[in-house]
């Protein structure tokens, strides 16, 4: 049971490095033909020198593809923190509304989102 544990993660790492690869806008296309076929020809050995090599990067992409994942989701802005982060996103919202951006129905429909969570 713990070699199929293990070997499903194992499965997991490289695909998650595979896809970094292929998000990373760093790399030209020559590079990352020679990283994909590093980490498929020497699995365990290209995993190892991509994570050393790449490691500070493949967070901040990860990282970068999460915040632009929650600014997909509607012109509204979007609370991103627990501690008093809706408070200020809600009085940002109503200075839009004060100012004309924003119509009553927009309004409400983003006030209705913020108070939902």
């Amino acid at each position: 049971m713990l070699m199929f544990f293990l070997w499903i993660m194992w499965f997991l790492i490289v695909f998650h490095i595979i896809v970094d690869i292929f998000r990373n806008e760093d790399l030209s296309g020559l590079a990352k033909a020679g990283w994909l076929l590093f980490v498929l020809v020497v699995p365990l050995l290209g995993v190892a020198i991509y994570l050393i090599v790449q490691g500070k990067g493949i967070s901040r992409r990860t990282g970068r593809r999460g915040y632009q994942g929650a600014s997909d989701l509607g012109p509204y802005p979007v609370a991103t923190s627990s501690s008093g982060g809706d408070v200020r996103d809600l009085e940002r919202l109503a200075e839009l509304h004060r100012a004309g951006a924003l119509s009553q129905a927009e309004f409400e429909h983003a006030k209705h989102r913020f108070l939902a969570y």
